[in-house]
């Protein structure tokens, strides 16, 4: 097997074709933007056409759909930015769990360090009361 084979890195084959993916994507949503743009411009210019009937062109065939479809496309990164938040807060939490081990913490609730056993709490009963008859 030539050398130049051994190694593929796919990680990084994957990311440079979700670039390009992407790019791609905001292309067709700039050309889609400028037929829906044109669109509207017919409409408005025509002799039967209104302005409100271009705007609202505009909107429905070209504002919606494209932030539908951002919204779509952009879920995978939310995702992974969610998961980095949470792998943060988990290191995080993780740092603050060590130095409370450590002793090395500002709690208004000091560890016991009277060498004693724990106790169980004492429980005080209260006794029914019934009515009389």
């Amino acid at each position: 097997m030539p050398a130049s084979t051994a190694f593929i890195d796919y990680e990084y084959i994957s990311l440079h074709q979700a670039y390009y993916a992407s790019i791609f994507m905001y292309l067709i949503a700039i050309a889609w933007i400028y037929v829906v743009l044109m669109m509207s411009v017919a409409e408005a210019t025509n002799t039967t056409g209104t302005l409100l009937g271009a705007l609202i062109t505009f909107v429905l065939y070209g504002l919606l759909p494209l932030s539908l479809v951002f919204y779509i496309m952009r879920t995978p990164a939310r995702k992974r930015a969610n998961k980095a938040k949470e792998k943060v807060a988990a290191i995080n939490t993780q740092e603050t769990f060590d130095h409370t081990i450590d002793g090395d913490t500002d709690s208004s609730n000091p560890p016991d360090t009277s060498g004693h056993a724990a106790s169980a709490p004492t429980a005080t009963r209260v006794t029914a009361v019934r009515k009389e008859l």
